[in-house]
């Protein structure tokens, strides 16, 4: 099986992360979900907890049962580090190597391949500042699915922005594992 890290910024497309992680344990990836604190005013840690059945790790202070860093510990046994909604302030911590949560300190210190799934508002996905955060992480080595092009958004615009589908991103992840690149 292969070790899956997902991470679930704080987003209003965070509640489709348990679909994700659901599929991904029925795929037979062991699924160990971190949340940022802003997550879990959209989706609950024990929801996460049951369907990966693994603990969820939020804040460093979930890590006291153990003398390793858990962040660590997750970041060296991922073979993928996918992360799903991602959030513009997620995006921009990746980009610029700031580590203010457990899922940061992960990104920064796994050798995983990196599949991000971005999910804003579309004015927030087009600015300059998030594009050159984009383009960075992309030269960096991680890769993008979506966001889709069209589609109505939580905040009431149409526009890009919207979390591609579910399926299209357990379709990413196979295609990952089959080429185990």
């Amino acid at each position: 099986c292969m070790p899956t890290v997902l991470g679930v910024p704080g987003s209003i497309a965070a509640y489709q992360a348990a679909d994700l992680a659901s599929q991904l344990a029925k795929g037979g990836h062991a699924v160990h979900c971190v949340m940022t604190e802003a997550a879990t005013e959209f989706i609950t840690p024990l929801t996460l907890q049951v369907l990966s059945r693994n603990p969820v790790l939020v804040s460093l202070e979930d890590e006291k049962q153990s003398w390793k860093p858990g962040h660590i510990d997750l970041a060296d046994r991922a073979d993928l580090f996918l992360v799903a909604p991602l959030s513009a302030d997620t995006l921009g911590n990746f980009a610029n190597g700031l580590a203010p949560d457990p899922l940061s300190s992960i990104y920064l210190a796994t050798k995983a391949t990196v599949l991000l799934a971005p999910a804003m508002n579309g004015k927030m996905w087009e600015h300059p500042a998030t594009q050159r955060n984009v383009a960075q992480l992309t030269a960096d080595g991680c890769r993008f699915i979506g966001p889709e092009d069209s589609g109505m958004l939580a905040c009431g615009y149409e526009g890009a922005g919207r979390l591609v589908a579910v399926d299209a991103i357990l379709e990413e992840v196979d295609t990952f594992a089959k080429d185990g690149d």
